[in-house]
C-alpha cells in the first residue's frame, strides 16, 4: 500500500505539471481560446529546453531561468535565458553587443539569418550547422543541470558510503547496506561473468559509473517538479556519448586475439572481402545498439505516460480521467522498473563487449 500511495503522489504530481504546461504553449492568447496540442507538450517535456519550467501563476509561467553561453561573431556572450522572456517563437528579439538574436525550438539564431529561413526550414528544422546562421550554443540548459545534480548525488551517495566503511567494519548499515548488494551485484553477476575474475577489477569504476549514473538518471525523469522532471537518458546525444565511451573503452583495451579475429577473421581467405567488412561494421553497431536501446525504451515511456493524461484534455472530459489516470498509475509501476532494468542492461552490453575484446584464448 506505501508503494502504490507513493506511486499515485507521483501520477498525481505529474498531472499538476501537465495541467500547468498546457499554459506555456498559447501564452500570448486568451486562456479560453487555447487549444490543447498534444505533440507539443511531449515535446516541451521530453526535449531540452534553455529554462528549467517550476508551474504557473495567473497565466504565466514560473520558470528557472539558465545561462546561455554562445560563441558569436563577436566572440564570447554570456547572458540569462529570461532575455527571451519565455519566447520560443523567433518573436522576441534579444540585442547583446549589437547582435540581435532570437530563439526559435529552444535553438538560437541571429535575426537577419532567421528571416531569411523558409517555413519549410522552420517546421522541418532541417537546417545543417552554418557559423552564420546561429552562434555555438555552449548553454547550460535543463538537461546539462540535471546531468549536473546526478553528478552530485552519486558524489554525495558513495563518499557517504566510504565515510561508513571508515567508521565501522561491521555489516553496513542504513545507506551503505542499500548500496552494498547494488555494488556486489554489479561486481559478481554483471563484471566477473563477462569480463573474467582476472581483469574485471580494471573495468568496476567505470561499470558502476554507468549502471548508478543511468539509473539514477532514469529515476530523475520520473519525478514530476522541479528540480527534477528531465528526460536525460531519453537524449540521443547523452545516450551517443555513452555509447561511445564504451566504444573507446572496447577499442583501446581489446587485445591481440581480438583485432586478428577483426581483420583476419577464422575463415576461408576467399571470404575475407565479405566478412572483414561484417566484422569492422560489427564494431559499430555495437555501440549504436547500446544508444538506440536506451533512447528509445527511456522516451517511449515518457511518451506513453503523457499521451495518456492528454486524452483528458484532448476529450475534454473529466470523465475518461478514471480510465486514463488507471493506466497511468499502471506504466508509472513499470516505468520504475524500466529505469533499473535500462541500466541494467547497457551495464551487462557494456561488460559483454569489454569482455569480448579482452578475452584471453587458447593457442594450441
Amino acid at each position: 500500500m506505501k508503494i502504490f500511495g507513493k506511486v499515485l503522489n507521483i501520477v498525481f504530481l505529474a498531472t499538476l505539471l501537465l495541467v500547468s504546461t498546457k499554459s506555456i504553449a498559447g501564452e500570448k492568447l486568451e486562456k479560453a481560446e487555447k487549444e490543447f496540442n498534444a505533440t507539443d507538450l511531449i515535446n516541451s517535456h521530453i526535449g531540452d529546453s534553455h529554462d528549467f519550467h517550476i508551474a504557473d501563476w495567473n497565466g504565466h509561467p514560473i520558470s528557472l531561468s539558465l545561462p546561455i553561453i554562445l560563441w558569436t561573431n563577436s566572440g564570447l556572450e554570456v547572458f540569462s535565458s529570461s532575455a527571451f522572456h519565455h519566447d520560443n517563437t523567433g518573436e522576441h528579439v534579444v540585442e547583446v553587443n549589437g547582435q540581435k538574436l532570437v530563439r526559435f525550438k529552444e535553438v538560437i539564431f541571429y535575426k537577419d539569418k532567421f528571416d531569411l529561413l523558409t517555413e519549410e526550414d522552420k517546421a522541418e528544422m532541417s537546417l545543417p550547422f552554418n557559423f552564420d546562421i546561429r552562434p555555438l550554443n555552449f548553454s547550460v540548459t535543463k538537461l546539462v543541470l540535471s546531468m549536473l545534480l546526478s553528478v552530485i548525488l552519486i558524489f554525495l551517495l558513495f563518499t557517504s558510503l566510504a565515510r561508513s566503511y571508515k567508521k565501522n567494519n561491521m555489516a553496513p548499515k542504513g545507506l551503505a547496506g542499500f548500496l552494498e548488494p547494488l555494488v556486489i551485484f554489479v561486481r559478481d553477476d554483471i563484471a566477473i561473468p563477462n569480463i573474467g575474475e582476472k581483469q574485471y577489477a580494471k573495468f568496476m569504476p567505470y561499470l558502476l559509473t554507468i549502471f548508478f549514473f543511468i539509473w539514477i538518471n532514469n529515476m530523475i525523469g520520473l519525478i514530476p517538479f522541479f528540480p527534477f522532471s528531465s528526460n536525460l537518458t531519453g537524449n540521443i546525444y547523452f545516450t551517443f556519448v555513452l555509447s561511445f565511451i564504451t566504444f573507446l573503452i572496447t577499442s583501446f583495451n581489446a587485445n591481440k586475439d581480438y583485432w586478428s579475429h577483426i581483420l583476419t577473421p577464422p575463415v576461408p581467405k576467399a571470404l575475407y572481402p565479405i566478412m572483414i567488412p561484417v566484422e569492422i561494421i560489427g564494431m559499430f553497431t555495437k555501440p549504436f545498439a547500446l544508444m538506440v536501446r536506451l533512447f528509445a525504451n527511456i522516451t517511449a515511456g515518457h511518451i506513453i505516460i503523457l499521451s495518456l493524461i492528454s486524452l483528458i484534455y484532448i476529450f475534454k472530459t473529466t470523465w475518461i480521467s478514471p480510465v486514463s489516470g488507471a493506466f497511468v498509475i499502471f506504466m508509472s509501476v513499470l516505468e520504475l522498473l524500466v529505469a533499473a532494468l535500462q541500466a541494467y542492461v547497457f551495464t551487462l552490453l557494456s561488460a559483454l563487449f569489454i569482455g569480448q575484446a579482452v578475452a584471453e584464448h587458447d593457442h594450441h
